[in-house]
């Protein structure tokens, strides 16, 4: 006779702050999304909207190999078209940190940078991601959206006849936030990734996204 399964599964839950400390907690076990809470500064929130205001398209991605110590990543060439609008100095800094910080409670060596600007939905159904831990924070336009556990039936996550009817049970992330989402590949994480997608944005509206995941 098999022996019984006597692993504990901890309770899956969902931390926020406004402290980047609590970026920290996406490490425990039963963690699947830690939110860092924060208001943009006034000069980064000016660069999100003029970028915007462009009406231009912007899907970039760069390959980061994180050296050891204190070295920042090599973002040369981000956003290269905008560079004289204002706030970018700032912007990039920013971007900067989060990568850094990404990497170091990690231990990554490389991360793959995305940056994009987005005016659809580019996930519209609920899902989960098959990676370790994704870094998400929208810089303008509307943030990501996220379920509590046991809102939807993971076995049903695609399908449209799933997704919940009731706004209420819908939570969001804010623009600014810094989000990191843990997914199928982590262990002991199976079975547990945290179920978000893209809003849809309302009609001549678009979306500042950054996101970071962890390649080795």
């Amino acid at each position: 006779m098999l022996a019984p399964d006597l692993r504990w599964h901890p309770e899956v839950r969902q931390i926020r702050g406004d402290n980047p400390g609590v970026l920290s907690q996406i490490l425990e076990d039963g963690v699947n999304l830690s939110i860092w809470q924060r208001q943009l500064p006034a000069h980064i929130e000016d660069f999100g909207a003029l970028l915007l205001a462009q009406g231009q398209p912007l899907a970039e991605s760069m390959t980061l190999e994180m050296g050891e110590g204190d070295g920042e990543p090599n973002l040369q060439g981000l956003a290269a078209g905008y560079t004289d609008l204002q706030g970018y100095a700032g912007f990039i800094a920013d971007v900067s940190w989060l990568v850094s910080a990404y990497a170091c409670l990690l231990g990554a060596s490389c991360v793959g940078l995305r940056l994009r600007i987005l005016d659809k939905a580019m996930c519209p159904r609920f899902h989960v991601d098959h990676v370790p831990v994704r870094l998400i924070s929208t810089y303008a336009g509307i943030g990501s959206q996220w379920l509590k556990e046991g809102v939807i039936d993971r076995k049903a996550l695609g399908s449209a006849e799933a997704e919940p009817q009731d706004p209420q049970l819908i939570q969001q992330i804010n623009c600014g936030d810094v989000a990191l989402l843990k997914g199928e590949r982590w262990i002991g994480n199976e079975g547990h990734g945290l179920v978000h997608r893209s809003p849809q944005p309302r009609r001549n509206e678009r979306r500042l996204l950054l996101t970071l995941d962890w390649l080795a």
